[in-house]
């Protein structure tokens, strides 16, 4: 005669059901971390793009600079470039603006913007100095 624990009997119908409820916990919150992981990578994009812009804005009026031989130019070239760069819609930034200030031979262009998903006040800024030797004859 065979002996059989009383515990060994017990109906076990909803242990699957809990073991589902689980596994769905478990993959939604994977779910959710991947909806995160793609919304910080697309922001980061962005800003790397919006980086990009400014130094392709610079290196403009830089060109414009090599191509006058002068850090000097006309006041006309200087503001259709800052208003290119205040322009997201035509190669700019958002809230972008540029300045340039001349100094003896040095020009300092600088290029500032503020990405949208930062707080009012702080803004992203690129600055590089172009300087036009002389040549004596």
């Amino acid at each position: 005669m065979k002996l059989h624990h009383p515990l060994t009997r017990l109906p076990r119908r909803g242990l699957s059901l809990i073991e589902v409820l689980v596994v769905l916990l478990l993959f939604s919150f994977g779910l959710l971390g991947l909806v995160g992981l793609q919304a910080r990578a697309v922001q980061s994009s962005k800003g790397t793009e919006d980086a990009q812009r400014a130094v392709l804005a610079a290196n403009d009026l830089a060109s414009a600079m090599w191509n006058a031989n002068s850090v000097t130019l006309d006041g006309a070239v200087v503001a259709a470039w800052q208003a290119m760069v205040a322009d997201p819609l035509v190669r700019g930034l958002p809230e972008g603006a540029g300045s340039v200030v001349v100094a003896a031979d040095v020009a300092r262009i600088t290029v500032s913007w503020r990405p949208p998903h930062l707080a009012a006040g702080s803004t992203h800024r690129y600055v590089t100095e172009v300087v036009i030797p002389t040549v004596l004859p």
